[in-house]
């Protein structure tokens, strides 16, 4: 008998294990971070690695809270995003129930709804769970508010739960955000990983009905944000005003990147966030294979998202964008 077990998902952001297995500075642009992140003066207090965090993470939820304007019991936190989606799944879906999900997106929706005992569905109103993650990964595609409010209105009206992920909306436009709507069907994941470029302290948050927060926070395991972690999200949320110019800096780049993809002939899909996913009209394997090699240079192969002969890659700073177009001219045939 075959049994069709759940697999990790493959994710980008591998440069850190190429670098320790080859002994090479890659370039990376396989993980599509802020390139120009606000400066965060912070620091963890030695004192605070000699005590337990605080499970209930009060004083860092009333720092959420007044970034964004919510009651700390609307508030959950986790160590990571995925954390919070593994968490979320667990206390939301069960054996027998059905997830909606639209491809291509971030793989991570569908595995943790399958280790829940989830199945997937082609239809909203028969799906207890609904994802959406806005912008999406990997397209880029950023919905309006209009559009999310319908969507919520549709899962609400069927008397389930949408579930939507924010991660990179600070990065797009945050005024297509839900973070700041109440609705018992809605749940909003956020994280500071893109936005403030620290994959490595691992800081996800999220903003849902206070009885789906204290489910979620019941199923969390106890003090799995870190103190380090902590300690930079503290300090960091007083600095979400100045991603503006971030923002600007990324639409100047993207640009740049969109006209020099055309010029090489390189389709791409349109993007409103730090990323484009482009076809390469080849394996995508082979290409990401040969920028490697040659250049020292990582993308993110999408094959797993479905997308055999497309990569991902980040918007980074403009000297190493040029870096990328001149490799990428290169292999282009």
């Amino acid at each position: 008998m075959v049994v069709d077990e759940p697999r990790p998902v493959v994710h980008g952001g591998t440069g850190k294990k190429k670098r320790e297995k080859t002994g090479k500075n890659l370039l990376d642009f396989s993980a599509s971070l802020n390139p120009l992140p606000p400066r965060v003066e912070w620091a963890c207090p030695e004192e605070n690695l000699a005590f337990y965090p605080d499970n209930e993470y009060t004083l860092l939820k009333e720092c959420i809270a007044k970034a964004f304007h919510r009651d700390t019991e609307e508030i959950c936190v986790g160590n990571g995003s995925i954390e919070l989606i593994r968490l979320f799944c667990s206390v939301a879906l069960s054996k027998g129930s059905k997830y909606h999900i639209e491809n291509p997106t971030f793989g991570e929706y569908a595995l943790s709804a399958r280790l829940a005992g989830s199945a997937a569905t082609h239809s909203v109103s028969g799906a207890a769970v609904s994802f959406i993650c806005n912008p999406n990964n990997p397209t880029g595609t950023l919905r309006t508010r209009a559009d999310m409010i319908t969507c919520l209105e549709d899962v609400s009206a069927s008397g389930n739960l949408l579930f939507v992920d924010e991660a990179f909306i600070d990065l797009a436009n945050p005024a297509a955000s839900l973070s700041a709507d109440r609705d018992p069907s809605l749940f909003v994941l956020g994280s500071l990983t893109k936005s403030f470029a620290v994959p490595g302290l691992r800081f996800g948050y999220g903003f849902g009905d206070p009885d789906l927060i204290a489910r979620i926070e019941t199923a969390r395991p106890p003090w799995s944000v870190n103190a380090y972690a902590e300690a930079f999200a503290l300090a960091a949320f007083p600095h979400l005003g100045e991603l503006a110019a971030s923002r600007a800096y990324i639409k100047k780049e993207r640009d740049y990147l969109e006209q020099e993809f055309k010029e090489i002939g390189l389709w791409y899909h349109p993007s409103a966030v730090n990323y484009l996913l482009a076809d390469c009209a080849r394996p995508a394997g082979e290409l990401a294979e040969l920028l490697e090699a040659r250049y020292g240079i990582l993308v993110r192969d999408c094959t797993s998202f479905g997308l055999p002969t497309s990569i991902r890659v980040a918007v980074r700073t403009h000297a190493e964008n040029e870096q990328l177009v001149e490799a990428l001219s290169a292999c282009m045939p």
